[in-house]
């Protein structure tokens, strides 16, 4: 087998030192134009590629970072991904993804090899992980930042990006109520989720600012965030007494298949009923019926968690104070929650 191309070699085939070669890669800037070119050129030459545990051993922060998700094939963890990634490329990092860590096993094996890859730190989804992993991780000396969660309450100390979900859901009854809505359901997810709870709270705020009571709000709480759970909903909303006029979903997959499953028995949206999805993925905008939905900026959240990271690895030890982003949702407004609006505020507010 061919032995792997070293800077020993870049420097004889460019005709410098080893030191030359190296001040290429850290501060070419002192290196003259010409010298320069002629070692770029040799390494393109020989294929050279550095070595990222060499880099690590002369003290050098590694420049890999891992992103440790919940769940591929949601399309909201996929845009946390993308936008660490843009992020991550432009500041000269690499990016290695993850599942989640579901058991002591597993968690093992995952702080195995980011200790392995000589991590310079790892993005954590919220839903990702337990206090014990996190804790492996700052036993381990590996800086992480958590990405989705909330870490202003102190229970983690670490750097974190959140999206105010209790806004979010605020906001989307209350875009409900203002198109006369007074019958809301809420189709929600496991309940170990802080975001579902959040999301829950500021319907209940906006509801109650409305005077109307918290036990207006009829939840259907399904076992997974998934299109198939919210389809299932949406079938089992047929022949409900005092069916809910519009349903707020707690994630935009669930909404997805809510309109499938409402499509499935006759139900109109909006017409029959008004729906609104939370995550604004790339397909809510091409369903059947566009589905109105709280944008949450995953991007941002990926993005702004790299930040925070290379920042948090870039300062001396003991210098950096862990900052806690959090970001407002808007709500992007279509087809899903458009129609009846006159008929229903003449429903629920006559003129007197």
């Amino acid at each position: 087998m061919k032995s792997r191309v070293g800077i020993a070699d870049v420097a004889r085939e460019a005709h410098v030192s080893i030191g030359t070669v190296s001040n290429v890669f850290n501060r070419p800037e002192i290196v003259a134009v010409p010298t320069r070119v002629r070692v770029l050129s040799a390494i393109e030459r020989l294929g050279y590629v550095r070595s990222e545990n060499a880099r690590v051993l002369r003290g050098q922060p590694s420049r890999i970072i891992a992103v440790l998700v919940h769940d591929l094939t949601n399309p909201y963890c996929m845009t946390l991904v993308q936008g660490a990634e843009e992020a991550a490329r432009a500041a000269g990092l690499a990016v290695l993804v993850y599942t989640s860590a579901r058991n002591a096993t597993e968690e093992a094996q995952c702080l195995a090899l980011l200790t392995e890859h000589e991590i310079r730190g790892v993005l954590i989804t919220s839903a990702d992980t337990s206090n014990s992993f996190m804790a492996a991780l700052e036993r381990a000396g590996i800086p992480f930042v958590l990405m989705d969660h909330d870490a202003r309450d102190g229970s983690t100390q670490a750097c974190s990006v959140a999206i105010d979900d209790v806004a979010g859901g605020r906001l989307a009854v209350q875009h409900l109520l203002d198109g006369g809505h007074r019958t809301i359901g809420f189709i929600s997810g496991p309940q170990n989720l802080a975001q579902v709870g959040q999301r829950r709270t500021g319907a209940l705020e906006a509801l109650v600012h409305a005077g109307i009571p918290a036990t207006a709000l009829r939840e259907w709480v399904c076992p997974t965030m998934t299109v198939a759970s919210g389809r299932n909903a949406g079938r089992n909303l047929l022949g409900i007494v005092n069916r809910p006029t519009a349903l707020f979903c707690a994630n935009d997959l669930l909404a997805l298949g809510v309109l499938q499953g409402l499509r499935e028995t006759g139900l109109r949206v909006p017409n029959d009923v008004a729906v609104i999805g939370c995550d604004d993925i790339e397909y809510s905008s091409s369903a059947s019926v566009p589905l109105t939905s709280l944008q949450r900026v995953g991007r941002t959240v990926g993005a702004t968690a790299v930040r925070l990271l290379e920042a948090e690895t870039t300062l001396p030890g003991g210098e950096h104070n862990h900052v806690q982003v959090v970001l407002i949702p808007e709500l992007a407004v279509r087809s899903s929650t458009a129609a009846r609006t006159a008929e229903l505020r003449r429903e629920h507010d006559p003129v007197k």
